[in-house]
């Protein structure tokens, strides 16, 4: 291999120092120069006119993709151009360079534009970088070179040979099969998402088995394409497990609820819970943790273990009627039974109390200053929050008891001051007037 890369250098050597090999070389650098030049005027233009399509996203990054490589794509048209011409009037041989740098040039253009349908951006680059290597390599004619090259750095282990090219392969080969099983799943997931007959909570389930099912498949097939023995990897498999055991227990702890929780059915994207102190809906349900959206419009992550230690109050498990109390107190001077009729009307005038069910208010004790009662009605949209309802109720009592005359009391405190008496001194502590 030595020895082959020596002649090889040898004879690059030769060929430089032909003038054909100048002549292409300045060749090059003014098609790419007018490749530039033309590129700025048409990109801003290009691109703006792409941007006016609507409803296909898709589309729309590919083509912004190619706009912003319009002088690649000018670069390689001329190149191409500048082949065809010079193959007619001069020797083959003295286009080889033009022929190697159109060759790089499209490789780079392809390259560049498929890998935008990778989003992150440091794995497009990656990938961008490690393809249009390979491209180089293959149109160089180098790459059994270096696959020998590769392969001759090896780490044994028992009975199987570790190179470098084997991991090379392995690692591009199990990232592109697990980005492929990523995104076909995604696919399977927004069309289970779409199925109506299906609940919320079997639709997440399918949903992340079947992504978890392909992603292990797709590593699976990865690594016997490349010819790794599954086999020989059981030994790393069990030390995995250790570690997962010991290092990763709350991450596996929250999967296994989290498979737990979409089993059972006792949560489901919508619901509307309350956990120790937080309040509010859930917006998704994933592999770690679930999503909640507040009334203030924060979302909490919360683990999936905590609904399955901690007490979960789910406002709409069986039924999404859910009823509130209100508490209020009254003068002595009032009427309980017109009290109580009042509240009921007033109450069926919000239009967030349901009137499938009439609200009901009760007298519950005779208080230190008022007749205190309690009215109790109906929402089924606690999504929508709980304190503005009741607000609403209170402020419609109000209105209703100020139009009855009915007073709503406040207590009442007396504050006595008594003057202390002062105490008579002892007869010994008298002054005794002076005689005569």
């Amino acid at each position: 291999m030595p020895q082959e890369l020596v002649d090889a250098g040898q004879s690059w050597l030769e060929y430089a120092m032909r003038p054909w090999f100048a002549y292409q070389l300045v060749l090059i650098a003014l098609l790419f120069l007018a490749a530039k030049l033309i590129a700025r005027r048409l990109e801003a233009s290009l691109e703006e006119r792409a941007r006016q399509i609507r409803g296909q996203p898709a589309m729309l990054r590919v083509l912004v993709a190619l706009l912003r490589r319009v002088d690649w794509i000018l670069f390689v048209a001329f190149q191409a151009t500048a082949l065809v011409v010079l193959n007619r009037v001069t020797w083959p041989s003295n286009t080889v360079l033009v022929s190697i740098s159109l060759s790089l040039a499209l490789a780079w253009l392809v390259v560049t534009v498929a890998s935008r349908v990778i989003r992150n951006r440091f794995a497009a680059r990656l990938v961008q970088w490690l393809a249009w290597i390979y491209a180089c390599l293959t149109i160089l004619d180098l790459d059994d070179d270096a696959s020998l090259a590769l392969e001759s750095i090896a780490l044994p282990l028992g009975t199987t040979r570790l190179t470098v090219l084997l991991l090379l392969k392995s690692t591009l080969l199990l990232i592109a099969a697990i980005w492929l099983a990523v995104m076909i799943g995604n696919m399977i997931d927004d069309r289970v998402k779409a199925a109506s007959d299906l609940t919320p909570s079997l639709r997440v389930l399918i949903g992340k088995i079947v992504k978890f099912a392909l992603i292990v498949l797709a590593g699976t097939a990865a690594l016997s394409a490349v010819g790794v023995d599954l086999t020989a990897l059981t030994v790393f498999s069990g030390a995995v497990g250790v570690g997962v055991g010991f290092g990763l227990q709350k991450v596996v702890s929250n999967f296994v609820s989290g498979i737990i929780i979409l089993l059972d059915k006792s949560i489901k994207p919508g619901d509307t819970i309350s956990l120790g102190d937080t309040f509010g809906w859930i917006r998704d349900l994933r592999a770690r943790f679930v999503s909640i959206v507040t009334r203030d419009g924060r979302e909490y992550l919360i683990p999936n273990e905590d609904f399955i230690t901690q007490q979960v109050i789910n406002w709409s498990f069986s039924d999404e009627l859910v009823r509130l109390d209100v508490k209020f107190g009254v003068s002595y001077d009032a009427n309980p039974h017109q009290v109580s009729e009042l509240a009921i009307k007033a109450a069926m005038t919000v239009s967030r109390v349901e009137a499938s069910r009439t609200p009901v208010c009760w007298l519950t004790q005779f208080g230190d200053s008022s007749l205190d009662f309690v009215l109790r009605f109906w929402i089924k949209d606690p999504q929508q929050g709980l304190t503005n309802v009741r607000g609403k109720v209170l402020l419609a009592l109000w209105d209703a008891f100020q139009e009855a005359g009915i007073a709503i009391p406040y207590p009442h405190r007396e504050i006595v001051f008594k003057t202390p008496i002062p105490e008579s001194k002892p007869r010994s502590q008298r002054r005794r007037k002076p005689a005569g």
